[in-house]
């Protein structure tokens, strides 16, 4: 759920309780057809996607095993057709282009 309330059908499994949800170290599912806003990163993020396909704004295919390093003040969104599971590490919260 973004913090303006929009919900689009992910899920966040937070490890890092220490941060607001969604930062640091988690696990994120994406459910079948969900695309994420636009957005900008404050800060690094890497991933690793552990099951599925995730397909990137400038047409980047993920899959499963792949490990993804994005920096501080990428912007990009992403679209998965049949769902996915990311490991996840980011500085900092995303700040949505929308």
């Amino acid at each position: 759920v973004y913090p303006d309330g929009l919900a689009l059908g992910d899920a966040i499994l937070q490890h890092d309780t220490d941060q607001p949800l969604g930062t640091g170290f988690h696990v994120y599912r994406m459910p079948a057809g969900m695309k994420t806003r636009s957005h900008r990163h404050n800060g690094h993020e890497q991933f690793l996607i552990l099951e599925g396909e995730l397909i990137e704004s400038d047409g980047t295919v993920f899959r499963a095993g792949d490990l993804v390093f994005y920096r501080d003040g990428t912007e990009h969104n992403s679209y998965t057709p049949n769902g996915c599971l990311l490991a996840v590490h980011i500085v900092g919260p995303e700040q949505p282009l929308e």
